[in-house]
């Protein structure tokens, strides 16, 4: 394995699926203790054995992150088991689209909740740690990474509360990176264009059927691994290096 991640312990939210699960598996290659949280515990047990088998290390942490109380734990168990924290990918996010008008207000609570809350929960819990690693960890320096999207750059109709949930990501990563980035916590957000993974199957069938469908039909989407390389990159900078912003689209998609 790698030794870019050597002595690194590393936690990634919604680890049961798609970017999480291949960015665990990716930074776990690079050499950090891995830490996946999410709901379903049966993915993760999965997810953990096959980083055993090549070699790695890693945790399962069974947790609703948009209970506070369950955000907080996580957080602890992570630090209780391995000793400290290094790098915080928050990817953990649901994607309901739709009209305003008439909306489903359950959903945009939903989209608040885990998009927003849940990453604030976490992200407040691993700070002090984060910090702790930036002045004496390994490397010297900690990293967060906030998943965001392009619908964080570019609003469009019918994704207006998910554009509000991923504006305040990135809104919220710049505020926080010029608050502990002289302290040596490298904040950043990671905006994706199209990715082939379940974000879209969690919307009601009429929606898949004229927003999301057509969509991922016409165009070559990303992969998760292509994510997972664009994470692995910006955590693996060196100390004096910070990327602040990272974009990645499909090819062909406008």
């Amino acid at each position: 394995m790698s030794a870019a991640l050597a002595s690194s312990v590393a936690l990634i939210t919604g680890a049961s699926s798609g970017i999480g699960r291949a960015t665990a598996l990716r930074l776990a290659s690079e050499g950090a203790s891995v830490a996946v949280v999410a709901r379903r515990g049966d993915r993760l047990g999965t997810l953990v054995a096959e980083i055993e088998a090549a070699g790695g290390v890693a945790l399962a942490v069974v947790a609703d992150i948009t209970v506070r109380a369950e955000a907080e734990a996580a957080v602890q168990r992570v630090v209780d088991h391995f000793g400290r924290l290094d790098v915080l990918v928050n990817n953990a996010g649901v994607m309901l689209l739709g009209p305003v008008v008439g909306a489903d207000v359950d959903e945009w609570e939903r989209m608040l909740a885990v998009n927003v809350n849940g990453l604030l929960y976490v992200t407040r819990a691993a700070l002090p740690h984060l910090l702790e690693a930036g002045e004496s960890g390994p490397r010297r320096v900690a990293d967060v990474v906030n998943i965001s999207s392009i619908a964080g750059r570019v609003a469009w109709n019918g994704y207006g509360v998910y554009n509000l949930t991923k504006f305040g990501v990135n809104g919220f990563t710049e505020s926080l990176r010029q608050e502990v980035t002289q302290r040596h916590v490298r904040v950043g957000v990671l905006e994706p264009g199209g990715v082939a993974t379940e974000l879209a199957s969690h919307n009601r069938a009429e929606i898949q059927e004229a927003m999301t469908t057509p969509f991922y039909e016409q165009v070559e989407v990303l992969q998760p691994d292509d994510i997972a390389d664009g994470i692995a990159f910006m955590v693996t900078r060196p100390r004096h290096a910070s990327i602040g912003e990272l974009w990645i689209m499909p090819t062909d998609q406008a």
